[in-house]
């Protein structure tokens, strides 16, 4: 296998990975005030992914990285295309990382209650510009011959990618949810399975219509063998949830998106970024990637690392993983 293609399906990993760990402390975070009826319930919530979310960010900070190194045509094209809402979501990211971190540091109410607004507004709108982002990424975007973006903002919106938006977000809605009720007990475990129940089904029919349509546009019968595989897990999450089988529904959702996006880069593949103006304007793997010295060496370094960070996590989620209890 060629390195070009070895590190695309790094990068697909490393995505893959970002959108299933950050995609449930997303849902939790769009949950406090839904979910949170008062102050020692918000708290319970924001302590489930107090330990992670910070760690689960990695994933996105490696997946820019490897573009960056690995694919930087790639990754100049989407940066310099995608600027407005790639940069929405870094304010959005940074904010909500500022106000889980400085919450618990006062004790006033009407001080928590405007950091669960900030928390809540950053834990919904990242995902609703990355499902947006990846559907133009699928969909393909009108590039030049010097592989340059050449549309504007309105080309962004189209209804495939506000689509993307609302899927994204609804099934990461669901799948914090899902993580609610494994990680809870009492009132608020209750709360959260049967919004789970709710938003799960709004999910599985938006996810169903996004991923259909995915393949409609740019889809081979790989991809779309991996699209069906990630419907079913969903629902077999879903089902799981109905029977009180929060470990099992929690592994669906989570097999679930990270099929989804496996489906997407599928794909994609060998393009990382279509043209919508010609065939031959389409940025590839072979035209976007580093010179073959450069991926050789990150090759080593990916090799070393990689490992490293997947065991800290691992062991981080193992120490954290008791439920949360409300305490008064």
């Amino acid at each position: 296998m060629e390195l070009t293609t070895v590190w695309f399906l790094l990068i697909a990993g490393l995505w893959t990975g970002y959108f299933v760990l950050e995609g449930f402390d997303f849902g939790v975070g769009a949950l406090v005030r839904v979910l949170g009826r008062d102050e020692p319930e918000r708290r319970a919530v924001i302590t489930t992914i107090g330990p992670v979310w910070d760690g689960n960010e990695v994933w996105l900070v490696m997946a820019g990285a490897a573009m960056f190194a690995a694919f930087p045509e790639w990754y100049a094209t989407v940066f310099s295309g995608f600027y407005l809402p790639l940069f929405a979501i870094l304010v959005a990211l940074i904010l909500r990382g500022v106000a889980i971190e400085y919450r618990g540091k006062r004790a006033d109410l009407e001080w928590r209650g405007r950091m669960d607004t900030v928390i809540t507004v950053g834990s919904v709108l990242p995902p609703l510009l990355w499902g947006i982002v990846f559907a133009n990424l699928v969909r393909g975007v009108p590039l030049d011959a010097s592989h340059e973006y050449v549309g504007g903002l309105g080309e962004l919106l189209n209804p495939f990618a506000l689509l993307g938006g609302l899927t994204f977000t609804a099934v990461f809605v669901a799948h914090g949810a899902i993580f609610l009720a494994l990680r809870t007990t009492g009132v608020l475990r209750e709360r959260a399975n049967r919004l789970a129940r709710q938003v799960g089904v709004v999910a599985a029919v938006l996810a169903v219509a996004f991923l259909w349509w995915a393949q409609a546009l740019r889809g081979d019968i790989a991809s779309a063998v991996v699209a069906a595989a990630a419907a079913a897990a969903f629902v077999g999450g879903l089902i799981a949830n109905r029977l009180g089988r929060e470990g099992w529904a929690f592994t669906g959702s989570a097999v679930a998106t990270g099929l989804a996006v496996v489906s997407l880069f599928a794909a994609l593949f060998p393009a990382v970024l279509p043209s919508t103006l010609s065939p031959e304007t389409t940025l590839t793997v072979a035209e976007a990637a580093s010179t073959a010295y450069t991926l050789k060496i990150l090759t080593i370094i990916a090799g070393i690392f990689t490992p490293l960070v997947l065991l800290y996590q691992g062991w981080t989620y193992w120490v954290f993983r008791k439920r949360v209890v409300v305490a008064a």
